[in-house]
């Protein structure tokens, strides 16, 4: 898949930031969206040392060239997710854009979660363009609370369907916030390594 055609069709993630609507996220716990997201961005610290230098080491491969965010300001995944990943791509030295999803739903389309356009994603791209791989929209282990409720709840229709949805992304807050938000954190950077891992060797002649 190459997404060429994509980039510097996007924002910049300050963009982005300075049009952010405030909103209030009660299930979520987020009382504020724009002062936690720039709250998660200016407070993140890297806590292991050996993953700060594993991800500064992918500024010495020349064939990582771009990665797209798809997320929209609405979405409480992405104001407690995008933050560290634009974290992450700084110290990996790689370009990074936000491409609000419902102005690019052809790429969200090229992305989706159990059929759905879950977010945020990021598709991280070579120098010619091609997608090496994606991440999001949660951490692993957050995400299965969400696959349980589907597996346990499929018929929407049920009168019960939208109080246990409300119950499932109250515990999704729940986990996003576990020990101070130390817990996701740590889990996306670990997967995100194994994805780094993961991509092709860089050619060398």
């Amino acid at each position: 898949m190459n997404l060429r055609r994509s980039i510097g069709r996007g924002m910049s993630p300050q963009d982005f930031v300075d049009g952010m609507q405030i909103r209030t996220m009660e299930l979520s716990g987020i009382q504020n969206t724009k002062q936690r997201f720039i709250t998660e961005y200016e407070q993140f610290a890297w806590r292991n040392e050996e993953d700060r230098t594993y991800f500064s080491g992918i500024r010495e491969r020349s064939d990582l060239g771009h990665c797209l965010i798809l997320c929209t300001d609405w979405c409480p995944d992405v104001i407690w997710n995008v933050p560290l990943l634009l974290r992450v791509l700084e110290t990996c030295g790689i370009p990074g854009e936000i491409l609000p999803m419902e102005e690019h739903l052809d790429v969200m389309d090229l992305f989706l979660t159990d059929g759905g356009r879950a977010q945020p994603v990021a598709a991280f791209l070579n120098t010619n363009g091609d997608v090496l791989g994606r991440w999001g929209a949660r951490p692993a282990y957050i995400q299965a609370a969400m696959d349980r409720f589907k597996e346990e709840h499929p018929d929407k229709s049920r009168p019960e369907y939208m109080s246990n949805l409300d119950r499932t992304y109250r515990r999704i807050g729940e986990l996003y916030r576990e020990d101070n938000g130390a817990r996701y954190r740590d889990a996306i950077i670990q997967e995100l390594k194994i994805l780094f891992t993961a991509f092709p060797k860089e050619a060398r002649f």
